[in-house]
């Protein structure tokens, strides 16, 4: 950060603030109060005092804080902060005092206290104003760092959902090729038009409500050849859904799967599964329900890398703006997900 700092060229924007900031201190320090009235008195004499004080604020600011402060060498810091303090008070008080003030303040030393009094105040400000000017910079890079990081984030998230997926689809439609099946061709088909969806579609960091509910009818179709016949699947997406809206891609899927593949692996026959969208003032409201055996191992039902996945996805992108439950009862899983769109 600090060489980063060392480095960068002053830009127009900080040339700018900076002389604002000079002349508006300078106005500030030239006020004098003569008979309960403020006053601006510019003279030379002053002017050659500000510019002391303003030479060593722009040098701390510029060359001492970015080599010292900023790489936290404090001691080296605390070092040119005293002695650059001394040049200014010996400047004032041995040249510039003798020259403007030879016979009233260049005449005595009213001591080192005094001095740094009268000095401090000016530097601190006019450094102070450009350390903040850094701070927030630094602020801004921090959170163009975490940005970055959340979205490499999300990608390796988004990323294992399609391995995850095609592995699960390869094996069922490998056991189809072997047995000649009839169903393998349009098999591979839905399983294209899903992946198609995966692969281009779904690069943005969302996508419109409409192309992912025509996804979710696919994939349904896709999972629902693979069962032939031994489930009763229902999918339900009322009809005053705004399909214009916006929505996290490749999150919604993942709740299908986990019901077409815990129902199918727990029960040979009369699997049923029972998919809802509606939506109410922008917030969407997903239902997924599954049957189960009991008698089966389904301690996992909740768990997996897909459901694991989907969560720390959840929890990037949307934050508070979500809610999930998952719910096991008597040989029915229930999934209830609510989710602020985006316009």
């Amino acid at each position: 950060m600090a060489k980063f700092l060392l480095k960068r060229p002053l830009g127009i924007w900080e040339i700018l603030f900076q002389i604002i900031i000079y002349f508006m201190v300078f106005i500030f320090y030239s006020f004098e109060r003569i008979e309960d009235q403020v006053e601006v008195d510019i003279i030379p004499a002053e002017i050659v005092f500000f510019l002391n004080y303003a030479v060593v604020a722009l040098f701390i600011s510029y060359w001492v804080a970015p080599r010292y402060l900023y790489t936290k060498r404090y001691l080296q810091f605390g070092l040119w902060i005293v002695g650059l303090l001394t040049l200014v008070i010996i400047l004032e008080e041995l040249v510039i005092e003798k020259i403007y003030y030879p016979d009233t303040r260049g005449s005595n030393f009213p001591g080192i206290f005094y001095s740094l009094a009268a000095i401090l105040p000016t530097i601190v400000i006019l450094s102070g104003f450009k350390f903040t000017w850094d701070a927030l910079r630094k602020q801004q890079e921090v959170d163009q760092l975490k940005d970055l990081v959340k979205q490499s984030e999300l990608q390796y998230l988004k990323s294992q959902i399609n391995p995850h997926f095609l592995f699960n689809n390869l094996n069922n439609l490998y056991a189809y090729a072997i047995e000649n099946s009839t169903r393998t061709p349009k098999i591979i088909l839905e399983l294209s038009n899903v992946l198609r969806y995966m692969l281009y579609d779904c690069k943005a960091h969302f996508v419109l409500l409409s192309k992912e509910i025509d996804h979710l009818a696919d994939y349904i179709n896709l999972n629902k050849l693979q069962l032939e016949g031994r489930a009763l699947v229902d999918f339900e997406v009322s009809e005053n859904i705004d399909l214009q809206q916006q929505i996290a891609p490749l999150i919604l899927p993942v709740f299908i799967e986990n019901a077409f593949k815990h129902s199918s692996s727990s029960l040979k026959d009369n699997i049923k599964i029972h998919v809802s969208i509606t939506s109410q003032d922008g917030v969407l409201h997903f239902k997924c329900s599954n049957s189960y055996s009991e008698q089966t191992n389904t301690n996992s039902l909740a768990q997996g890398i897909g459901l694991e996945n989907v969560k720390k996805r959840l929890d990037l992108i949307y934050g508070t703006d979500y809610s999930l439950t998952i719910d096991k009862q008597e040989q029915l899983f229930i999934v209830q997900l609510t989710m602020k769109l985006k316009s």
